[in-house]
C-alpha cells in the first residue's frame, strides 16, 4: 500500500502528463488550492 497523505500535510513532488499529453508539475501550483484525486484504474470495469 502507499503512503498515506493527511488534510493540512505536504503533498509530494509529482511529475505526470497530463491528458492532453502535455507535463504536469505539482509545483507550479505551489501557493494555489489544489484538490488532486487518482482514479485507480485497477478499480474499475473493463
Amino acid at each position: 500500500m502507499g503512503n498515506v497523505l493527511n488534510e493540512g500535510h505536504k503533498a509530494p513532488a509529482i511529475h505526470a502528463t497530463n491528458d492532453q499529453g502535455q507535463p504536469f508539475d505539482l509545483a507550479g501550483l505551489k501557493g494555489k488550492n489544489v484538490v488532486l484525486y487518482f482514479f485507480p484504474k485497477a478499480d474499475t470495469p473493463g
